[in-house]
């Protein structure tokens, strides 16, 4: 019953917050989403469309469900109820309603996954492999990538952000901010439909943040689709197509950027932006 009532919330939320029709494909679409940890509810029926093309950047404070919401998307994390759409294929539903991942085989999970390139707050490089190797890797293992091929597109990717000439450094011989570029040369490898950005920055010296930022500016402005959890108030208001804000495990406000951030209809977001802008 309580995981009915938090579906059914999570749509009327969906529907009062964004009612405007879909004018384009629809990437990914999470509908009821809730997520529990043993008697902790951390999401409460989050529903959210990103649109093929769009930029969505999510903000709020620590502890509201944004990571967590980006995980149960990619798979990391089941969901105990409503489900999971991608490219308009349902992916996952909840346990308590289907009793069962909807992706039944890690083979069918890898593919997903493969479709929903992921770039987490610590960058999650392999240290024994060079900067190449950490990106030709998984198109290799997993899409079965000839390895003169995967070499080839992997260094066109070091290339794209900035990288080229570290091919062959390791990890440890990379600044935070190349090492995250690394790891998104690392999620572009396997051709993601959708880019998934959990505090990319985060983890940076002030001075490595530019950089970062600049090679996700460049793939929004390229059409990449992104849903980007972002501490980042900047590259939300002039990047992003629709910013959301998260609180308590649940999606509050969803707008346009000017919207959002210069009338917000949310006291709770209003708040939140006072203490941070």
């Amino acid at each position: 019953m309580r995981g009915e009532l938090e579906r059914v919330a999570g749509q009327e939320r969906l529907d009062t917050l964004d009612s405007s029709p879909l004018d384009l494909a629809t990437a990914v679409r999470a509908v009821g989403v809730v997520k529990r940890f043993g008697e902790r509810t951390i999401l409460k029926g989050v529903s959210l469309e990103v649109r093929s093309g769009e930029v969505l950047c999510l903000i709020g404070p620590s502890g509201c469900g944004k990571t967590t919401f980006l995980r149960c998307l990619n798979g990391l994390e089941p969901i105990q109820g409503g489900r999971v759409e991608v490219g308009g294929k349902l992916v996952f539903e909840g346990l308590e309603e289907s009793g069962r991942r909807r992706s039944q085989t890690e083979r069918e999970l890898a593919q997903h996954r493969s479709e929903l390139g992921f770039v987490f707050q610590r960058f999650n490089l392999w240290p024994h492999k060079t900067a190449l190797e950490n990106i030709r890797e998984a198109p290799t293992l997993v899409r079965g990538t000839p390895r003169v091929q995967a070499t080839l597109e992997a260094e066109a990717l070091l290339e794209r952000v900035g990288l080229s000439d570290k091919a062959h450094a390791y990890p440890a011989q990379l600044s935070g901010g190349q090492q995250q570029r690394v790891a998104i040369a690392r999620a572009l490898a396997m051709k993601p439909r959708v880019m998934l950005f959990d505090e990319a920055t985060s983890a940076l010296d002030p001075e490595m943040v530019g950089e970062v930022l600049a090679v996700m500016k460049e793939l929004a402005g390229e059409g990449m689709t992104m849903i980007v959890v972002t501490h980042e108030m900047g590259f939300a208001r002039h990047v992003a197509d629709r910013v959301g804000m998260m609180d308590g495990g649940e999606l509050i406000e969803l707008s346009p950027p000017d919207e959002f951030f210069d009338r917000p209809s949310s006291e709770r977001t209003r708040a939140f932006l006072s203490k941070i802008l």
